[in-house]
């Protein structure tokens, strides 16, 4: 998940990303998943269990119509028995019979409202790790799998199908991008600060910052000494969601006891927000009883997003630049997207 550097800029890349994850003899998951996300906030779910796709969001439900669900719904359908049969030919590819798998697939686009300037992307992942992805610039499928040749190959060879997905990711895609911004305009421009602790589970432990509860997820921490940033000892944690759809994100310091600590301070940046948030480090509180509830209430959050995030392969991209007057937009009775032909068999 990429960082911004300190000296935040109040700038904003919108995106729109699709999470497909399908699964063999995985405990209670359901094989086929797909989640939809807008600058990172859950907008929509479907899953082959209640085979049904539904808004995660009050601004999605109150934007769109009962055409619009059961549009999308017919497309999920189809494209849960499209993945059905990728994933046993994928295991066909490796040779693998029974046992745990997953096919995880994410595409979608970001918009720049500052510079006007779109990115597109699409890229298919097997039991963790990169399986195919699409070079846009070439327009060309790429993998580092040799296993995934014979299916690299033969998308290459379909240049129709080529020039229509490409078309999609940087025109149409957009265009939803941008509808689904204006709905949610309200929620999605919000800032929410952070609570930040200091923790410590012993004296020889680094010491932990830990911020919760901030909104957007454009944001830096880092520790500074007398003043200036430090990198020597420090080891930042990814940002991470929570269920409420706020973030967290941690930043660890490795500190010597006999170090002077009131020489060291915390530095929390949040894009939007002129502040930092600046705690001082002085003596830190031990692993006393509540400290410990504390500690493992984070630990299991953690633990907890961290692994959806490894089942659903969500992967980030932000682009920071100044901010800028966004355009107005001049939005119709939304309907179901065209379906996206993006699954053939592998």
């Amino acid at each position: 998940l990429s960082l911004l550097s300190p000296g935040l800029s109040s700038s904003l890349t919108h995106s729109l990303k699709y999470f497909y994850t399908t699964s063999s003899e995985v405990p209670n998951f359901p094989e086929f998943v797909i989640v939809g996300l807008v600058d990172d906030a859950q907008m929509m779910y479907y899953d082959s269990n209640t085979q049904k796709a539904v808004p995660k969001q009050d601004w999605m439900e109150k934007n769109t119509d009962e055409q619009y669900w059961e549009g999308n719904t017919r497309i999920f359908q189809r494209h849960q028995q499209a993945f059905k049969v990728n994933i046993e030919t994928v295991k066909q590819r490796f040779n693998q019979t029974g046992g745990v798998h997953i096919v995880q697939y994410m595409y979608g686009c970001e918009w720049d409202d500052e510079a006007g300037e779109i990115t597109g992307f699409r890229q298919f992942g097997y039991d963790g790790e990169d399986w195919i992805t699409l070079d846009l610039k070439e327009n060309t499928y790429i993998t580092p799998k040799p296993q995934a040749v014979i299916t690299t190959n033969k998308w290459n060879s379909d240049k129709v199908d080529l020039e229509y997905i490409k078309s999609y990711l940087i025109k149409e895609c957009p265009e939803w991008l941008k509808k689904y911004v204006n709905y949610g305009r309200s929620s999605l421009m919000r800032t929410d600060r952070p609570s930040v602790s200091i923790l410590q589970k012993s004296s020889s432990s680094p010491i932990s910052c830990f911020a919760t509860g901030f909104y957007p997820n454009r944001a830096e921490m880092f520790w500074r000494k007398d003043g200036a940033e430090i990198n020597d000892g420090v080891e930042k944690g990814e940002i991470l969601p929570n269920n409420d759809g706020t973030f967290q994100m941690n930043v660890d310091l490795k500190l010597p006891s006999s170090e002077d600590w009131t020489k060291y301070e915390c530095v929390f940046q949040l894009s939007g927000v002129k502040d930092d948030s600046v705690h001082r480090l002085e003596k830190p509180r031990m692993n006393d009883d509540s400290n410990k509830a504390t500690i493992l209430v984070a630990v299991l959050v953690v633990l907890g997003v961290v692994g959806l995030i490894g089942l659903i392969g969500l992967i980030s991209f932000i682009v920071h630049k100044k901010n800028a007057k966004r355009p107005t937009l001049s939005i119709q009775n939304a309907q179901a997207p065209e379906e996206v032909r993006f699954i053939p068999n592998a």
